[in-house]
Order: C-alpha cells, then structure tokens, then sequence
C-alpha cells in the first residue's frame, strides 16, 4: 500500500486540458493495476492531489440535465465562460476565478475502498477546513457537498463536489467558494437543485480569504481524515 500523495498546484489552467491531465493520470494507475493482477505483480500505485483554478467554464455530469444551464452559446460567449458536458456524477456547476478546486486522483485500494466513505471523507475534509474560520458547514441529505443553515430558509451550498471513479481509483472532487463571483451562479441551477442558494467564504466572512492559507488548512485535514503518510510536492 502506498499512502504518498504526490501534490500539484496547477494554479490557473483550462478546464479541458485539466480534465484531459487528470484521465492521463488515472489511465497510468490503472495501467499498473491491470499489469499487477494480470503477471501478479506488486507494484505501488500512485496517488495525486491536485489543486486548479479554472477560468470561467460551467461542467454537467453525466446524469445532469442541460436544461439547468440558462444560458446559449452566444450568452456563454458573451460571459467568456466554457461549457462542458464530462462523466463525473452530479448535476450542472460553475468553476472560476478566486474558487479552490482540488482533485484527487487517489487509489482507493491504498486507503480503503468505499465510495460513500470517500465523498463523506471529502466533505469532512471542507467542514473542518472552514471551521478554523468560524463557519458550521454541514451535510445536506441526499445532496453532496457542503452546506451552511441546512434546514433553514437560509441554505446555502458553500462547497460542490463530484466524482469519477474507475477500477477504485478516483478523478474529479470538490470546489470550494472562497473569493468567487457568484453572479455566474445565477446562470444555472446549479446542481440542479431549485430554490437552494449559493455562498462563499467571502461573502460570509465580510472579507476575502488567503487562498494559499486555507488550500494549507485543506490538505492538513485531508492528510489526518485519509491517513496520508507524506505529501510530496512534484
């Protein structure tokens, strides 16, 4: 087992070539996977962690419904955001400036195969994260990600999550509002849940947050909750 995460901070990087990056790394773990049952070998798969910020770009998951995207192609032009269909579950999102995005690409198989365990992990990982700055994030039922006032006229999501995974090894992940726009928001249904409104760490907190700061506080509670043994900045 190799509980290692080798770490990347892309910083601000196309959506696509994102996704296309995180698929290569995923094949490569596979890969290894597929050779070591079938000429029973025992080599150490790798894990990733990225972090990314992409320029303005709206994903629907595979099970998403393109009506909850209320804009056309010449109003995405307009906006200069992207628009992509890609195969993580969950409905439609907005990625964008001043928005922490963290991709794990984790072998499951290194930590635990669970899935439900994974996505309840990963939302741990964002409540404790922003604890450290006076927020109560919490679970909505039946909803992934992280809320705050769930139960109340006043929810809000904070945080949307998202995942692929593939022989247990995962893809895609979380996106955390810290300092993002969120009137670009106002142009989906954002994971397609009606009636549920959208915040940042910004907006809660009357001032922007270090981004460097809080992506720190991000990978110390990951490292506890999944049990990493090292970090290995790559």
């Amino acid at each position: 087992m190799n509980r290692n995460i080798l770490l990347k901070d892309l910083s601000v990087k196309d959506y696509k070539e994102t996704w296309d990056y995180q698929s290569e790394l995923l094949q490569k773990i596979v890969d290894v996977k597929i050779d070591n049952r079938r000429n029973n070998h025992a080599k150490k798969t790798e894990n990733y962690f990225l972090f990314v910020e992409h320029p303005h770009v709206y994903t629907l998951g595979k099970s998403g419904d393109l009506s909850n995207l209320l804009l056309n192609e010449q109003q995405l032009k307009e906006k200069e955001a992207a628009f992509y269909k890609i195969n993580r579950g969950g409905d439609i999102t907005y990625h964008g400036p001043g928005q922490i995005v963290g991709y794990p690409i984790l072998d499951l198989e290194n930590f635990f195969t669970d899935i439900h365990k994974y996505l309840r992990l990963l939302e741990e990982t964002i409540i404790l994260t922003i604890a450290e700055y006076g927020l109560k994030g919490e679970r909505s039922n039946g909803e992934t990600g992280v809320w705050l006032d769930v139960g109340t006229p006043f929810a809000r999501k904070i945080c949307a999550m998202g995942i692929r995974s593939s022989r247990w090894v995962t893809m895609h992940g979380f996106a955390l509002n810290a300092n993002t726009n969120l009137g670009y928001f106002d142009n989906i249904i954002p994971c397609g849940i009606r009636g549920k409104a959208v915040t940042s760490m910004e907006v809660e907190l009357g001032e922007k947050v270090d981004v460097i700061e809080v992506k720190e506080k991000i990978l110390k509670h990951f490292k506890t909750l999944f049990e990493v043994e090292e970090y290995i900045v790559s």
